[in-house]
């Protein structure tokens, strides 16, 4: 009798361990600064505003990850553990939640494993997770929706529950930041279009077919299209409570005025950069660089610059796997990739930053760590391990200009700044 294959272990202890440990890491110094830098002075009074119901300020972005900052000051006082404890714990999330979800996609212990290590030291989530900006809010919530999607879809028994998470935690990550929208639609559509090619005569009502036997499209309906609409509502209820500047004119009005703010023509900004830039890791933001605490420090925003530009060649490799070989992982990331970066291509926002590639970047590394499996499996391991530890090697080089830690001197930044543009 012929022995049955082997399964897949699942690494969800390995997952929690490497989650904690980049959580621990994050802590370390997370207090310093001590005072508010960079997109801090933005949102930090505003959460203060919401504990006080006072004014409704920094209109043009939606509250969640504001009411999240304000909780944190609630729990933690008025300081720099309070404002920065909650992005420390959702880097942690999405960190863990990204592992989780190339699980369930790959089936591959060592490509998931592989992803925590390069996200862990890819620097962007790092710094996302030290600071009380919207962003690591806005990822986290994409990362457990990815997460519960890819659950669903490998283990249709849970279905049901999962895809009501997904939806869930795509109006979170929508009522955190607006960038998500583009990537909070494709759930519902990748439904639609799996449920269509699966050709059940009953569209709306056939339990038969991918992507999750046992839902009907309706039912997908209304986890991935209307649960994620009334959470993302639910967030604005504070709105409604401002002593000055509240919501009066309803809901839909009040998105008119946020769409004109996040429109407007600004200004130009020495760090300002486009797609194209941030795509081959050209323009670093400086997020800090000054005498603060005693010392000075600094903290500077950009990829690793080992695993950025490895993960060009790797997403061409996962898109020749997803459409030749039909291997849905390699192709989800491309896809992933391309509408994340694709909207900043198009979007109306006159200046744009590196941190907007935050999300594109965690998808392209997605892509390196499924292609590093694939060249493990060809018999090139140790290749494939030599890429990770370079990038703990670098993540441990660049990790002073990266948590604020004391520098030297005023012209330390020099020894890191290996391109003129990262000055």
């Amino acid at each position: 009798m012929s022995r049955a294959p082997d399964q897949p272990r699942d690494p969800l202890a390995w997952c929690a361990i490497i989650a904690l440990a980049f959580w621990l890491l994050v802590l370390a110094n997370l207090a310093i600064p001590t005072a508010p830098y960079f997109d801090e002075v933005h949102y930090l009074p505003a959460a203060r505003e919401l504990l006080a119901m006072g004014d409704y300020t920094n209109r043009e972005h939606p509250l969640l990850g504001k009411e999240l900052l304000a909780a944190g000051i609630a729990l933690l006082g008025d300081n720099s553990w309070g404002w920065r404890i909650f992005p420390s714990l959702a880097g942690a999330l999405a960190l863990f939640a990204a592992m989780r979800a190339l699980w369930f996609s790959s089936c591959s212990r060592f490509a998931t494993l592989a992803y925590g290590v390069l996200l862990a030291t890819g620097f962007a989530l790092f710094v996302h997770a030290r600071i009380a900006m919207l962003d690591i809010f806005m990822v986290a919530f994409l990362c457990v929706a990815a997460w519960q999607m890819a659950g669903a879809m490998r283990e249709p028994e849970t279905g049901r529950w999962r895809l009501a998470l997904t939806g869930a935690a795509l109006g979170l990550a929508m009522a955190a930041k607006w960038n998500a929208i583009p990537l909070a639609v494709l759930p519902g559509l990748a439904f639609l279009m799996l449920r269509w090619r699966a050709g059940r005569r009953r569209l709306l009502l056939s339990r038969r077919g991918a992507p999750v036997p046992g839902i009907t499209l309706a039912e997908a309906a209304l986890w991935l299209g209307a649960v994620p609409l009334l959470v993302y509502a639910a967030t604005f209820i504070p709105a409604y409570c401002f002593a000055n500047g509240a919501i009066e004119g309803g809901l839909i009005a009040h998105h008119r005025e946020m769409l004109s703010l996040q429109t407007q023509v600004l200004s130009s900004h020495p760090y300002q950069s486009s797609w194209p830039d941030w795509v081959i890791n050209w323009r670093a933001i400086w997020y800090l660089y000054e005498l603060v605490d005693g010392a000075q420090r600094g903290v500077m925003l950009i990829g690793n610059p080992l695993t950025m530009l490895l993960g060009l060649p790797a997403l061409f490799w996962c898109l020749w796997q997803g459409m030749v070989r039909r291997r849905a992982a390699h192709g989800a990331v491309v896809l992933l990739y391309a509408v994340s970066l694709g909207f900043w291509m198009v979007a109306p926002k006159s200046v744009q930053f590196y941190y907007h590639y935050f999300l594109p970047g965690m998808v392209l590394l997605a892509a390196l760590a499924l292609s590093m499996d694939d060249l493990r499996e060809a018999g090139w391991r140790k290749s494939a391990l030599a890429v990770l530890a370079a990038s703990m090697v670098l993540f441990a080089g660049f990790y002073p200009i990266l948590s604020a830690a004391p520098l030297e001197g005023v012209n330390s930044f020099t020894w890191w700044t290996w391109l003129i543009s990262w000055r």
